[in-house]
């Protein structure tokens, strides 16, 4: 933890990547906080020695040598890197723990996108079956998307009295990926930057909840600086940008830390939508 009143120095790793020159940005704009190394996939990790904070832009096959690195040295840690699955999660909470340290685990820092998630997990128990369309550009490494994952996750459980999703012939390749019994169909395609379809479709209806981002700096700062305030004076694990914020959508079922609402006025950049069919 920073002593009130002090700089947080901070140790971005991933930070030459698209999302890594984001927080970079957002970081050399905010009070409080200094970027003191910026490190690279084959970087010596440590050169995380110098800093209060570690956050991780990097890859799915780099960051949890990060995390770990991270813990080991007693850092708190902010995770944007995709592919932190539950269970993935599972194997380091106990870890950051012991160690007395906080880490804090953000799929997507788009509050467009995190509303469409609990919009989702909210609708989640009234439609018996349930599928995700996410779409990247090309260059994205990891699919499913870190989004889709952590949507289908909650989605799982807000059905917990109810059972999982109606997903029938998944043994057929082309129906996608099941996570949490949600299937879950990745596109990598020039010409989008990112978008999320849920659909949710019951006898004679079906609801689609879209959210397209379609400028990353403006979707991601808001959630960028309230992901840093958080971290910098993080304990145990914390998952989600919506566990940091009140969106009033919490299901029953989904479990995550309470904190007070945080208005951010606005947050441009992005198109969110819900359509019924």
């Amino acid at each position: 933890m920073t002593p009130a009143g002090s700089t947080t120095r901070v140790a971005l790793v991933g930070g030459t990547g698209k999302l890594g020159g984001i927080i970079r940005s957002v970081i050399d704009a905010e009070p409080g906080f200094e970027v003191v190394a910026v490190l690279g996939s084959q970087s010596d990790l440590s050169e995380l020695d110098s800093a209060d904070l570690v956050v991780d832009a990097s890859t799915p096959s780099v960051s949890i040598d990060v995390v770990r690195a991270a813990i080991e040295r007693g850092l708190n840690v902010l995770v944007g890197t995709s592919g932190w699955s539950n269970e993935r999660i599972a194997l380091v909470r106990p870890l950051v723990e012991a160690a007395g340290t906080g880490a804090v685990f953000i799929p997507n820092f788009s509050l467009g996108s995190v509303i469409g998630t609990a919009l989702a997990a909210a609708a989640a128990p009234h439609f018996p079956a349930i599928e995700i369309v996410e779409a990247h550009r090309e260059t994205k490494v990891d699919s499913p998307s870190g989004t889709a994952v952590r949507t289908a996750e909650l989605i799982a459980a807000a059905r917990a009295e109810v059972g999982p999703v109606a997903s029938p012939h998944v043994d057929q390749r082309a129906r996608g990926q099941q996570v949490a019994s949600v299937p879950i169909h990745s596109l990598r395609r020039p010409g989008v930057i990112a978008r999320q379809e849920t659909i949710l479709s019951g006898p004679g209806e079906s609801l689609t909840i879209v959210h397209d981002t379609v400028d990353p700096a403006l979707a991601y700062a808001p959630g960028i600086r309230v992901a840093l305030a958080a971290a910098r004076d993080a304990r145990g694990v914390t998952v989600g940008l919506d566990a940091l914020i009140d969106l009033g959508l919490r299901p029953r079922a989904a479990s995550s830390r309470h904190e007070a609402p945080v208005d951010e006025g606005g947050v441009p950049g992005q198109v969110a939508r819900a359509t019924g069919a």
